[in-house]
């Protein structure tokens, strides 16, 4: 998108804030990235929020970004995003709920509670999000590449 990247300047302040400086040249500290489609569309569709929730900018495209930029965006958005992908189950306590499921994600071995089958949705094109006893969301990508013990175990709730 020609004339896209001349339009704002990212960069972190001395306490490691995004900072956001706006075409007429105003300044916005303590900007937020936030992602319009976190599971579906990752790279696409990220707004810039100030402090008190409003948008002060839309990339479309994360690659529309100079890789400076780029890099700052997607640094932030790891540390407050936080969502496990579940690679495989290894064993799951009772098929009754609450059960104690014990996973393996990228980010390593898990065990977590399942308080009820609804804390499972389905979200289209073979994609399932688990919300533990605790509020953390884990992602299964693709029902489909899971291994067969794993969608073994899985399909008793679903």
């Amino acid at each position: 998108m020609a004339g896209y990247r001349s339009d704002f300047t990212l960069s972190r302040d001395a306490l490691g804030r995004l900072t956001f400086i706006d075409a007429q040249g105003i300044r916005h500290e303590s900007v937020v990235p936030v992602r319009a489609f976190p599971i579906a569309a990752p790279d696409h569709g990220v707004a810039l929020v100030s402090p008190d929730g409003h948008e002060l900018c839309w990339i479309p495209h994360l690659s529309d970004l100079a890789d400076s930029e780029r890099m700052l965006v997607e640094s932030e958005l790891a540390s407050r995003e936080f969502m496990p992908q579940i690679h495989h189950l290894k064993q799951v306590s009772s098929f009754a709920t609450p059960s104690t499921w014990s996973v393996e994600t990228d980010r390593g071995d898990t065990e977590f509670v399942l308080k009820g089958e609804e804390d499972i949705r389905r979200l289209g094109q073979g994609m399932l999000m688990i919300a533990d006893s605790h509020g953390i969301q884990f992602l299964i990508r693709d029902l489909a590449a899971l291994d067969r013990h794993s969608r073994r175990l899985l399909d008793r709730f679903l």
